[in-house]
């Protein structure tokens, strides 16, 4: 087995664990959250995963491209500074808001409006820490900490559910979560003197060289979040929170073992592919080998789950969620391609067309947005999206393995 394979099954064998917690998890949420309620958990995760995404200025997407040891420390301090900084001025943002526009945030509860900001902040610098920890090759502690928040999330978030079923507790139990597995980076892998390394020359060096992240792939990225939270937000304006309940759920229970080997593959796969492009000037091999294991893996998982979907989210999820496995199934070509298309597409990444992806992303999020809004009914609506979203990603395949051939295009 090839080191490559080697580092995978590594960092897959902790992905597992740490994905097949929320899953076990779900079947007790479900039992305790009517879908209304985690409809609303899940716009307002929605919006903290898109602020976590701002915050970095995707600075740490930056870090595998930098050389090993100081260069890197340094890139990732500088990474914190942006992400704090930025959460400060988004905090401000969110108070002008509420004092001058308070309908605008009616229907959130207070408690949630509170820690919209210290989450998306601690969710940042905890990507922050395992973007690191990939760059380094440090698989074994990545591993622990995606455990460790998948885990402490789902206990809090059960735990709290035995008093108090509302949207709020389930909030409350993904923010102190998050705050545990920020705990355990930081044991894990201690940065060093912070302020000794708060070297404000170094840090405007790094953002100097890397300029091309906050001023192309920052936005692509944050269209892409925005794309895929818009769903969960659209539905449950215009069907209700109870559908978009259970789409949550459907998306839940779909990205979760599909992102089991496409994440540890991705934390792999850019340290590999960047290395050969340094060397090369290309990386069709890295490309290609990863291309077949998932496409492999996409097609077991498809063809298990069309043909025993519904019937499996009935008996594990109950009755209350009987459409989560109709919508599973309408969703499944856009997971399959997802799957296969986004850990490759960190290529645009190393050869610097992020301008590239910029304009991907706009079309995605424009073709999002009319699916959804066009059709006059739900199942309509949802059909036609996963239906675009999966053409799309056939375009980013052909595009990256274009991009992975270098200088011998």
């Amino acid at each position: 087995m090839s080191i490559f394979w080697k580092n995978v099954a590594l960092v897959l064998s902790g992905t597992a664990l740490a994905q097949t917690l929320p899953i076990l998890g779900s079947l007790i949420i479900a039992r305790q959250y009517a879908p209304a309620e985690f409809g609303v958990f899940a716009a307002w995760q929605g919006f903290v995963l898109f602020l976590a995404i701002v915050l970095t200025g995707r600075f740490e997407t930056a870090l595998a491209i930098e050389p090993d040891c100081e260069p890197r420390r340094a890139a990732f301090i500088g990474t914190l500074v942006t992400a704090m900084m930025a959460a400060v001025s988004a905090a401000f943002i969110l108070v002008l808001v509420v004092v001058t526009v308070p309908n605008i945030i009616v229907k959130v509860p207070t408690i949630l409006i509170v820690l919209l900001i210290p989450t998306a902040l601690v969710v940042a610098v905890s990507q922050t820490w395992q973007s690191w920890a990939a760059a380094e090759g440090r698989y074994r502690v990545l591993s622990a900490i995606r455990i460790v928040e998948s885990s402490t999330i789902t206990f809090f978030q059960i735990g709290f559910g035995f008093f108090d079923g509302s949207a709020v507790v389930l909030g409350s139990g993904f923010f102190f979560g998050e705050i545990v597995a920020l705990t355990v980076a930081i044991r894990l892998m201690p940065p060093g003197s912070f302020y000794g390394m708060l070297d404000p020359n170094a840090i405007f060096r790094f953002w100097r060289s890397h300029y091309r992240f906050p001023l192309w792939s920052l936005p692509a990225d944050t269209i892409n979040t925005a794309a895929a939270q818009l769903p969960v937000l659209v539905v449950a304006g215009r069907f209700g929170t109870e559908i978009s309940g259970l789409l949550a759920m459907a998306m839940r229970m779909l990205g979760a073992p599909l992102g089991l080997l496409g994440k540890s593959v991705l934390d792999v796969f850019k340290r590999q592919a960047a290395t050969s492009f340094k060397e090369r000037g290309e990386c069709r091999i890295d490309y290609l080998r990863t291309l077949k294991v998932l496409t492999l893996g996409s097609l077991v998982f498809c063809t298990v789950m069309y043909f025993v979907g519904e019937e499996f989210f009935i008996l594990i999820l109950g009755e209350d969620w009987r459409d989560v496995g109709t919508i599973a199934i309408w969703l499944l070509p856009l997971f399959a391609l997802r799957f296969i298309a986004s850990p490759l597409s960190y290529i645009v990444y190393i050869v610097g067309m992020q301008h590239i992806d910029l304009i991907w992303q706009i079309a995605l999020f424009a073709m999002t947005l009319a699916c959804l809004t066009i059709p006059r009914s739900y199942d309509i609506a949802l059909q036609s999206y996963s239906f675009g979203y999966s053409l799309l990603y056939i375009v980013m395949l052909i595009l990256t393995y274009r991009f992975c051939l270098g200088q011998r295009r």
